[in-house]
């Protein structure tokens, strides 16, 4: 099989042809490629842990300038977030419309981008005034967002993401992640770090760490242990959801919905 066939996962065609008696006869089929990688798991040491908002229903999450930006949701409780790192206070905040349900954002330019759930509208908000610059929109259920060089990548939550333009907010092309077994789903806030996308799966503790020129699980790393399921319940908190990266300093950061710390870590490969 061609390598231009497999180098990347997803769903592929193949088409068979036969030649009997001068005649020829063509079949299509469809098959899954599934990644040639065993993707390894990685786990994490806690550098240092800062205040968080146990309200804040953390749906997407990036930093900047010194600055923690957040977008949270539920409808009734969705905003736009400026946060200090190191006391957790906000120190800006806009709330979206109340039958809005916000999801994740990410900086562009000078530019943040926020989508929402099913209302398949998004903003664009200038970033020192978090005034309205533009509205958006998709054909998709809006999950995460990041800026991956100069496009921006969305999921869905599904094992899909999209690869966008950010000026028109066009679908440009899609990767189908797959790890060796199965299709990575419910692939859900997302952060480029390092050439890699790195992304929450909703319902589990884990971070996929995928290689976006093919789709395919690099790794997982697994923080189970961060914040103890037990601990959780004792404060109604959510799901891991908030990957952060500030690439000057090369610090990694991450939370969860309703979670009272966000956590510095340090991965051990």
């Amino acid at each position: 099989m061609p390598s231009s066939l497999t180098n990347a996962t997803g769903r592929k065609s193949v088409k068979a042809v036969a030649f009997k008696n001068s005649r020829t006869q063509s079949v299509i089929r469809f098959i899954i490629i599934y990644s040639d990688r065993v993707p390894q798991r990685y786990g994490y040491k806690i550098i240092k842990t800062y205040p968080h908002d146990p309200e804040a229903f953390t749906q997407g999450l990036f930093f900047h300038n010194g600055f923690l930006y957040e977008g949270t949701g539920q409808e009734t409780g969705s905003s736009l977030r400026e946060v200090e790192l190191e006391t957790g206070k906000v120190v800006r905040q806009l709330n979206l419309e109340s039958s809005l349900f916000g999801e994740g954002i990410t900086l562009y330019k000078d530019r943040i981008y926020q989508v929402t759930w099913q209302n398949k509208v998004g903003f664009v908000y200038d970033r020192t005034t978090f005034r309205l610059i533009n509205k958006i929109y998709y054909q998709t259920e809006g999950w995460g967002l990041t800026t991956m060089n100069n496009r921006i990548v969305m999921s869905d939550g599904s094992n899909i993401l999209y690869i966008i333009d950010p000026e028109s907010f066009t679908i440009i092309s899609r990767i189908e992640v797959y790890d060796n077994q199965k299709k990575a789903d419910q692939l859900n806030e997302l952060e480029y770090i390092k050439g890699e996308i790195w992304a929450n799966i909703w319902m589990s503790d884990l971070i996929a760490r995928i290689d976006p020129a093919t789709g395919k699980v690099n790794s997982y790393i697994d923080l189970s242990t961060i914040f103890p399921e037990t601990k959780r319940r004792e404060v109604s908190a959510d799901v891991l959801n908030g990957i952060a990266y500030d690439d000057q300093n090369d610090r990694i950061f991450v939370t969860g919905k309703k979670w009272p710390k966000l956590y510095e870590i340090r991965i051990i490969e």
